[in-house]
């Protein structure tokens, strides 16, 4: 048998290289697969060219023919390694089929379900520490690397940096009766009572009990009597009218099936003369640029891999709090800058540590899909197909 030239050895191994794939984790392989699929595709170097193009003026077939050859002569010469490559790459192509169909699907029990299960397989609390939220990095931050951060310490500025934009003032709002719609297992519900002082009432609602459990557990160990949370749906909320001095809403209204009956109740619980501030993802308003066949492909799966029943815009959301008619000025931002690597930091820090899920196998799967979650958001975010929404109002006094 004729052996491979040089050439021919060189790229069958920058070949089988590029379609070996060597997991250090799951973690790990969830980010391979996410961001670098095209780098398991074959691309041959221009150092490997000589044995298949003769010149620039070589035609389309004459390049494919000399193609095949080489990999035909790669194959003949290297039947165990072809075969493997062939296989890493059914795999690759495989994993990611499964990993594009969403498994989270919203229903009126699902948005319970999932956080009931987050929360007590103790994963996100692992790494997210209290706050089920994107965190805040300065442009300061971002020039050095977001990955210095402290992935946590990320999420208290997001906090402070939110109280700021809403007009949250420590001395100011001393004593503030506060309610915390979607306060997840109350990371920031305790924030706020500590900050605001002994004085202040706040009150978190979720639809999850676990979360109830654990933000009443943790707020006993801080010694926290003044913050309370209860089950309670935010669309069909039990208080009275104007009760809360200060409404606030971080990264609830995702999961709202229901957005203007979500904007109508905290309107009108806040007291007038109250401040509202709400963070939430949106979708790109496409009414300006409508959204083509693959914007609506990635919308479905942000939708339903993390069991959302759909984003509105930016504008939308402006719209539905002014139609209430019971607001002064809305102010409106897009915070995609300082919150965009949160993503990629969540992936990374269950890189970096996976003592987190390491020692829990029947949640492998789950982690996997979360990871590709994540940077499917990072990319959404990126691209500008989704946006990070904030807004704060004062409910008007007359």
């Amino acid at each position: 048998m004729r052996k491979a030239s040089p050439n021919v050895r060189h790229t069958s191994t920058q070949t089988i290289k590029m379609l070996t794939i060597k997991l250090p984790s799951v973690a790990l392989g969830s980010l391979l697969l996410s961001t670098g699929v095209s780098a398991f595709t074959f691309q041959p170097r221009s150092n490997d060219l000589p044995t298949i193009v003769t010149s620039h003026r070589s035609t389309n077939t004459a390049l494919s023919m000399g193609l095949k050859s080489s990999l035909l002569r790669t194959a003949q010469s290297h039947p165990v390694a072809t075969a493997a490559a062939g296989t890493a790459l059914a795999t690759t192509a495989a994993v990611k089929f499964y990993l594009d169909r969403p498994s989270r699907t919203y229903s009126e029990t699902s948005v319970a379900r999932e956080y009931d299960e987050w929360t007590q397989d103790g994963i996100l609390e692992y790494y997210w520490g209290e706050h089920i939220h994107l965190g805040y990095y300065n442009e300061e931050e971002m020039k050095e690397g977001y990955k210095k951060k402290d992935f946590i310490q990320a999420k208290y500025d997001f906090i402070d940096e939110m109280m700021k934009f809403g007009g949250i003032d420590v001395t100011v709002d001393q004593g503030a009766k506060v309610l915390d719609v979607g306060c997840g297992f109350g990371g920031t519900s305790r924030y706020l009572a500590d900050k605001l002082g002994p004085n202040a009432d706040v009150t978190g609602i979720t639809l999850s009990p676990n979360q109830v459990k654990r933000g009443t557990e943790l707020a006993e160990e801080r010694g926290l009597s003044n913050v309370k949370f209860t089950v309670m749906n935010a669309l069909e909320m039990d208080f009275p009218d104007n009760s809360f001095d200060i409404v606030w809403a971080c990264e609830s209204g995702e999961h709202m099936p229901d957005k203007e009956a979500y904007i109508n109740e905290m309107m009108r619980v806040l007291k007038p003369g109250g401040k509202f501030i709400m963070a939430t993802w949106c979708q790109r308003d496409d009414r300006l640029v409508p959204f083509t066949k693959k914007d609506k492909r990635d919308l479905r799966f942000l939708y339903e891999e993390w069991t959302h029943p759909y984003f509105i815009s930016i504008e939308a959301y402006k719209e539905l709090i002014d139609a209430t008619k019971l607001m002064g000025p809305v102010k409106t931002a897009d915070w995609v800058t300082p919150t965009i690597a949160s993503w990629r930091h969540s992936i990374w820090v269950g890189v970096y540590d996976p003592r987190g899920w390491i020692f829990k196998p029947h949640r492998y799967v789950k982690c996997v899909r979360d990871a590709y979650c994540l940077e499917r958001m990072h990319r959404a975010f990126n691209r500008g197909l989704m946006q990070y929404g904030m807004f704060a109002a004062t409910k008007a006094t007359n």
